[in-house]
């Protein structure tokens, strides 16, 4: 057995929040830079007895936008798929087949952008205590119909959630259906479009740091600027799709940091993120495209009562 922080984050991974079984087909999509973490993992999918494929996606093939008739054959035959990419904007649409039909034909695991500090200081952890608060969390924000957000930056967003369904990313994706991430800790929803109007003022969306501001009308992007809001626009070019609302998301994860890496930056404990594009079949948009902004130091209110103040959660 290793004995090293990275190995345990590995075996936490595969036998604690993936869960994978003896007789399971496991597929793990890595590339060279997350080559170190991939065999951490295959080694425990090995151990626990499952059928392991490696699929090693090679620079010259980057960006890869779409899968191969043989990758599609892959995922629809795995039961357990794990995506260990570094983290691109042209590669969305490939990301988004992926969690389709990972969750589809078995359960999924999206970790684009991981790094070895990522999985040491927030894979190998107890998850039932991040667990518990962010079902706490959960429980005060369903059904509102009334949910604002605003920060001393400008945010002033108001929506509702009302008859949306919740979803907490918790450290366990041990069931056909499911998809999630390591590192985890946040709860998410898709607002309900047309009750969504306001300006979000953002840090960083996916990976791209720097200042910028999102205006929405009835849950389009009507308005933007800053360089990576730019970036994301140029990217999704004239599809409709990619310019509504598809998640709000709130992170409860102590142990993550803000950084230029949006897989650790939404779980950060009192920020809070929304996703232009797909709402991973929670709200009414579909779309190749799913871009997270994140908004920090943020108050939450719903049905009129603070759930956090400033960053910090009041629940």
């Amino acid at each position: 057995m290793k004995s090293t922080r990275l190995y345990a984050a590995a075996d936490r991974a595969i036998n604690q929040a993936l869960r994978v079984r003896k007789g399971e087909k496991y597929l793990l999509v890595t590339d060279i830079p997350k080559l170190e973490i991939a065999e951490a993992l295959a080694f425990y999918a090995k151990q626990a007895g499952a059928e392991t494929t490696t699929y090693l996606m090679t620079e010259t093939l980057r960006p890869i936008t779409g899968p191969t008739r043989q990758f599609k054959e892959l995922i629809r035959g795995a039961n357990v798929t794990m995506y260990l990419l570094e983290g691109r904007f042209a590669e969305k649409p490939f990301r988004g087949f992926m969690v389709a039909e990972g969750a589809k034909h078995g359960r999924i695991c999206m970790m684009p952008g991981i790094t070895r500090d990522m999985m040491e200081r927030l894979v190998a952890i107890d998850f039932s205590e991040m667990a518990k608060f962010t079902k706490k969390v959960m429980h005060a924000m369903k059904d509102a119909d009334d949910v604002v957000i605003e920060n001393a930056a400008g945010t002033k967003i108001a929506f509702s959630v009302k008859g949306r369904r919740w979803d907490a990313d918790i450290g366990n994706i041990s069931k056909k259906g499911v998809h999630g991430n390591l590192p985890a800790g946040e709860c998410f929803t898709a607002p309900v479009e047309e009750t969504f109007t306001g300006k979000i003022v953002i840090g960083l969306i996916d990976d791209k740091l720097g200042h910028g501001t999102m205006t929405f009308k009835e849950g389009k992007l009507v308005g933007f600027t800053g360089a990576g809001i730019a970036e994301v626009i140029k990217t999704v070019g004239d599809d409709p799709t990619a310019r509504i609302i598809g998640e709000f998301g709130i992170g409860t994860n102590k142990g993550a940091r803000i950084c230029p890496n949006m897989l650790e930056a939404e779980k950060a404990f009192g920020t809070v993120h929304f996703a232009i594009g797909d709402s991973y079949g929670i709200g009414k948009n579909k779309s190749t495209y799913h871009f997270d902004a994140l908004v920090d130091k943020v108050t939450i209110t719903a049905r009129g009562k603070a759930i956090a103040k400033d960053g910090k959660f009041l629940i």
